[in-house]
């Protein structure tokens, strides 16, 4: 009961917080957002690369595997400016799952497989959350905990599950279209 409360107390705080560093401008969701995309795709492009160059035998994709590394590396830092432990590389493997999930999502889409795409598009939009729960530091692990299969304490009504919860207020903090 009393883990139940500081967690609610605390997505409270996060939104709070939230709300006072957009309207101090202090924060620029809808960049880091943008940034985290393209984050994404460099980490996609160094897998590519990677691959070629393998299957290849040609080193020069190595070479150029390295320049878009250290282009990826330099991003990440705008927008994971603190962290410990293994936060830095958690957070890279996060939006690297989250993108590979979209795109198989997208192709079982193509071939009809709605229910299925459905279900990877949830889970790659549960990791990108993680991601950002992560690194607003909204999050810790010692706050996860399960109560059932979907509620995140016995009060929950609505039964979404911490990365539900978690979901719902990325979509609150982070309005792509906010110009």
């Amino acid at each position: 009961m009393k883990e139940d409360k500081k967690t609610i107390k605390k997505l409270d705080e996060f939104i709070q917080k939230v709300d006072e560093m957009k309207k101090q401008d202090k924060m620029d969701l809808s960049s880091d957002q943008d940034l985290s995309i393209a984050i994404m795709n460099l980490v996609s492009i160094e897998e590519h690369f990677f691959f070629t160059g393998a299957k290849l035998g040609k080193t020069e994709y190595y070479d150029m595997l390295k320049e878009v590394r250290e282009m990826r590396k330099s991003l990440l830092k705008k927008i994971i400016k603190e962290y410990e432990g293994e936060v830095w590389c958690i957070s890279k493997h996060l939006l690297a799952a989250s993108m590979r999930l979209m795109e198989v999502g997208t192709k079982q889409l193509g071939m009809g497989n709605n229910k299925e795409a459905y279900d990877l598009f949830d889970k790659a939009y549960n990791l990108y959350s993680l991601f950002w729960g992560v690194n607003m530091k909204l999050i810790s692990a010692k706050d996860i905990k399960k109560i059932d299969e979907q509620a995140i304490n016995k009060h929950d009504k609505e039964k979404k599950g911490f990365m539900g919860k978690l979901g719902e207020l990325v979509k609150k903090a982070i309005d792509c279209c906010i110009e």
